[in-house]
């Protein structure tokens, strides 16, 4: 029996055989082919690239509706570059010039792309490697007529094992055959990482050497939530770690319970439940989780699901879909945040040498007030249907909150002169997300009607670590202490000066910090919808004195893990049928 450690993230435990998915990408000699061939093989890349961008869109709307836009668009990647003239052409030009077969054209065009993107100084494009390997992988499939995953012919279930999965693999994976996947690269915020927890399979990545360790038909066990495989475990480990899985499936059936009652605290406190959404689909799931509102409407989906900028009446349809589905309920629309790891077709051909704090979310906003413009009016427009509230992203300055708002009035009076309807009284917020918002929230409060926390980018700004970074992942949490005295500066500035406060970063939808966030005065979360059962079933449990009291003794430790301990030892108390290993 061995034990392997990695990094957890995506939860649950399972008990199987393992499939080890070996690397064996395809392999493309060099060929040329006579001159009468060549319009035969120039249409067979045309036949090639059709079928796989239409593959690639059927992966990405059915990706994206079952488990989320950000999920889904990944694949917007993959679709820029088969729809990239530069790289088509230079397809075309090695069959048509070069006279080479469609098959070593694509192979040899995408490998020096690859060469290229690996030479970039940024991560971004590095990162994006992977992505192109599958592309190569997908054209030269539907060329050569080869099965590309192998799993489709399951018939037990197992754990995946391997080296690394692209987003291609891991989104196309039988759920109810792959039931864990074990890969030796990868981090918290990878590819593979965001697809196996949208999709509820429970993974461990950056488990090292792996495949040297482990031989398909080898039984294994799976802890997501600690991130520990063992590897041939003896009888005794398998029967414990097979009760587990059985505790862990009445207490997913248990919370099913919950949808339809009161997130209120055992003294009677009640706390406003609200769900993060990126489509207007996603509407019906977070109703149907105990969402009483929106909290958090991403609106990037508009510029990053097609190569043309949205119009107005593009937003304008989104918006209303959503708000009528609400149907009355309270929703708030982030205006656009694209840059960092976000980009529109043109962003990607025009990088910064650092996204993260270059030009992105409201500084590209009021960089392009054209577009800015456009996005608000719909807003305006939308205001009229429902209870639709304003939020401005990234907001570091008091003087961007202003321009924003100053924006926002000139579109207002524009709807005024052209006799629109809207609501001038419609809520207008900030997201807390950069430290020099959090240090000083007095100084926004009288400028905004609420705050939304936005811990994603918090954390990251704060500690100055890169998410996206394997090497310095086990520091991004947050838990740490410099943090969490943001987060209650925040909550507390909000609660002085009457302005409503919520929190809509990953960190709300975590069990372990809700008594926390409880006890240091927050009432409002907004969280992806699947985390909402247990959110409301820990509020259920506890008295607000107790979160007080949880929120005291953590503002005196010192560092991170005493707090990630602490939290997670009184929330096992609380609710132990969550912790079945």
């Amino acid at each position: 029996m061995e034990l392997k450690k990695g990094i957890g993230v995506s939860t649950g435990v399972v008990v199987s055989h393992a499939l080890l998915l070996s690397d064996d990408e395809l392999r493309i000699g060099r060929r040329a082919v006579p001159a009468t061939e060549v319009p035969s093989e120039s249409l067979r890349l045309h036949d090639a690239l059709e079928k796989s961008r239409a593959d690639i869109r059927l992966l990405r709307d059915q990706t994206a509706h079952d488990f989320g836009q950000k999920t889904g668009a990944i694949f917007d990647f993959h679709l820029g570059l088969l729809n990239d003239p530069q790289l088509t052409n230079a397809f075309g030009q090695a069959i048509e010039k070069q006279r080479f077969s469609a098959e070593y054209a694509v192979s040899r065009t995408l490998r020096e792309y690859a060469r290229q993107f690996l030479r970039q100084k940024d991560a971004y494009f590095r990162d994006r490697v992977k992505d192109i390997y599958d592309i190569e992988r997908r054209l030269l499939t539907g060329l050569m007529g080869r099965d590309r995953f192998r799993l489709i012919d399951l018939t037990e279930p197992v754990v995946l094992v391997a080296h690394d999965l692209t987003p291609s693999q891991t989104a196309s994976l039988d759920r109810s055959m792959v039931r864990g996947i074990a890969i030796e690269a990868g981090g918290r915020t990878s590819h593979t990482a965001i697809i196996a927890n949208s999709m509820g399979i429970p993974a461990i990545v950056g488990l090292e050497n792996l495949s040297h360790e482990v031989t398909s038909g080898d039984t294994v066990i799976l802890n997501g939530h600690s991130g520990v495989l063992i590897i041939n475990p003896d009888d005794a480990t398998i029967r414990e770690h097979r009760t587990y899985e059985q505790r862990q499936l009445v207490y997913e059936t248990s919370l099913n319970s919950m949808r339809d009652l009161p997130a209120r605290t055992l003294d009677g406190t009640e706390i406003t439940l609200m769900g993060n959404i990126e489509f207007p689909y996603e509407v019906e799931n977070a109703l149907a989780k105990g969402a009483v509102g929106i909290g958090l409407y991403r609106t990037e989906f508009l510029y990053l699901a097609s190569e043309q900028e949205p119009t107005e009446d593009d937003h304008y349809a989104a918006y209303a879909e959503v708000i009528r589905k609400l149907a009355g309920r309270p929703i708030i629309i982030r205006t656009l945040d694209l840059g960092a790891d976000k980009y529109t077709p043109l962003q990607a051909k025009n990088p910064e040498d650092n996204p993260f704090l270059g030009c992105r979310s409201i500084r590209l906003c009021l960089a392009n007030l054209d577009m800015f413009k456009v996005q608000l009016r719909a807003l305006l427009r939308a205001s009229v249907l429902g209870d639709v509230r304003i939020m401005f992203p990234m907001i570091s300055t008091p003087l961007e909150l202003r321009q924003a708002k100053m924006v926002l009035r000139d579109v207002m009076e524009e709807l005024e002169e052209q006799q629109i309807p809207y609501n001038p009284n419609t809520p207008v917020g900030i997201m807390v997300e950069v430290p020099s918002a959090a240090i000083i929230p007095n100084a926004y409060a009288k400028e905004c009607d609420f705050f939304s926390i936005g811990t994603n980018d918090l954390i990251q700004y704060t500690i100055a670590v890169d998410r996206g970074n394997q090497k310095v992942a086990s520091l991004y949490t947050g838990a740490n202490p410099a943090v969490l005295a943001l987060i209650r500066n925040v909550i507390r500035t909000g609660n002085r000066h009457n302005v409503s406060t919520s929190l809509c970063g990953e960190m709300g939808g975590d069990s372990e910090f809700t008594m926390l966030l409880l006890g240091m005065g927050l009432r409002t979360l907004s969280i992806t919808p699947h985390n909402i059962p247990e959110i409301k079933k820990v509020i259920r449990s506890i008295h607000i004195k107790d979160a007080q009291r949880v929120a005291r003794r953590v503002m005196s430790f010192e560092n991170s893990q005493q707090i990630l301990n602490y939290l997670r030892d009184e929330t096992h108390r609380i609710i132990p049928e969550a912790y079945t290993a």
